[in-house]
C-alpha cells in the first residue's frame, strides 16, 4: 500500500498545514475611500470616454494648390475673353470705335456705342482676307466704301481681315 503525499508545504515539515488564508489589507495600511486618485470607484470605466471625431476630410496643400492653379487659369481665360470682347476683330459694319492708342503700329481699337463720347470712327466695309500693303488695302477699301478715310488690318490669329473706317461725327 502506497501513503499519499503530504498536503500542504512539502519544505515546512513539522508544521500544521494552514487552513483558508484571509483577505490582504490594501498597502500603507489605509483602506481606498471613494473618489479618491488611483482606482476608479467599482462599475466606472478605466478612462474617459474619447469624443468622435468629425466626419470632415481636410484637404492636403496638394489639393488645395490645384484648386487656387485653376481658379487662376480660369481667371486669366476671361479676363482675356472680356477685355477682346470690343475689339477690332468684333467690329462690323456700322459700329463705332474707339482708338486707345496714339500708336499706328497698334492703335489699340475698340469698338464703342455711337452715343458715346469716345466714339470716334465708323466702321464701313469689314473685308476679310490678308493685306499686306498699304496701296492694296486702300484699293480693297476703294471699292468697297467709296467715302473711306482710313484703313485697318489685322492678322495672325487666322482671322485676316480689313476695316474701312471714316471719322465719325455725332
Amino acid at each position: 500500500m502506497t501513503t499519499p503525499p503530504p498536503q500542504g508545504n512539502p519544505f515546512a515539515q513539522g508544521q500544521p498545514a494552514a487552513g483558508p488564508q484571509a483577505p490582504v489589507p490594501p498597502q500603507g495600511g489605509y483602506p481606498q475611500q471613494p473618489g479618491q486618485p488611483g482606482f476608479p470607484p467599482q462599475g466606472a470605466a478605466p478612462y474617459a470616454p474619447v469624443p468622435p471625431q468629425p466626419s470632415g476630410r481636410k484637404l492636403s496643400f496638394k489639393t488645395i494648390k490645384n484648386i487656387v492653379v485653376v481658379i487662376a487659369v480660369a481667371g486669366v481665360a476671361i479676363g482675356g475673353y472680356l477685355a477682346s470682347r470690343d475689339d477690332a476683330n468684333t467690329a462690323s459694319v456700322g459700329n463705332c470705335m474707339h482708338r486707345g492708342s496714339a500708336s499706328d503700329d497698334n492703335p489699340d481699337l475698340e469698338v464703342v456705342e455711337c452715343s458715346d463720347a469716345k466714339a470716334q470712327y465708323k466702321v464701313l466695309a469689314k473685308i476679310e482676307g490678308s493685306y499686306l500693303t498699304q496701296t492694296l488695302a486702300s484699293s480693297k477699301c476703294e471699292a468697297e466704301a467709296k467715302d473711306f478715310q482710313y484703313t485697318y488690318t489685322e492678322s495672325g490669329d487666322g482671322k485676316d481681315f480689313l476695316l474701312c473706317l471714316k471719322d465719325y461725327k455725332k
